[in-house]
């Protein structure tokens, strides 16, 4: 059995309802939920949690999938917090040890001292920002995809605690044309060929 850790981070706030990142979610479970081979549990950070209990999904998973929208070219408020204080909880329990480095060279190997290897993440994104900003030359991003730029931390934060990157989704242009059924269609089609292919 694969075990699949879902975490919502799709805050509800201000204007946002988190609407989409639940629709992505709900299709998440829903998908590894009717097929076989696989373990699920999941999150969302807008109920209260045990930050030690959190702990321990990520450390029971095999893969972890992220969903979360993207606020100000950033993770939601809600989202980093979760983050902050279930990682900081996951010291020397599972999910990092140290930095990575030694008092006897301390310039070299930071970063090294995750504790999750062998497992993988998967992040979704969603923007109001469509995909062009990111592709076309003179906008907004200047040719930087989503992966190298916005979420070049996320990334780190990831590979800091030792997990390696499947194949990220980015929903792109939600608040003014949303096509949600081909959002989901693609989106099972991206689930499809990274775990059953």
């Amino acid at each position: 059995m694969k075990k699949i850790f879902i975490i919502n981070g799709g805050q509800k706030f201000g204007h946002s309802g988190g609407r989409f990142n639940q629709t992505i979610t709900n299709a998440t479970v829903e998908f590894f939920k009717s097929k076989d081979g696989f373990e699920v549990k999941s999150t969302d950070i807008n109920d209260e949690y045990d930050p030690a209990l959190e702990v321990e999904k990520f450390v029971w998973a095999d893969v972890v999938i992220y969903h979360t929208p993207i606020w100000w070219f950033q993770l939601p408020h809600g989202f980093k917090k979760y983050i902050d204080v279930v990682f900081t909880e996951g010291h020397d329990k599972g999910i990092y040890k140290s930095d990575g480095r030694s008092s006897k060279n301390p310039a070299i190997n930071y970063g090294t001292g995750g504790m999750l290897h062998g497992t993988k993440y998967m992040v979704t994104t969603s923007w109001n920002a469509p995909k062009e900003a990111f592709t076309l030359p003179g906008e907004f991003f200047g040719e930087t995809n989503v992966d190298n730029g916005p979420l070049f931390g996320f990334h780190r934060m990831n590979a800091f605690t030792g997990m390696t990157p499947l194949k990220s989704m980015h929903f792109h242009d939600i608040e003014k044309n949303a096509d949600v059924v081909n959002d989901l269609k693609l989106y099972e089609n991206h689930l499809t060929q990274l775990f059953l292919s």
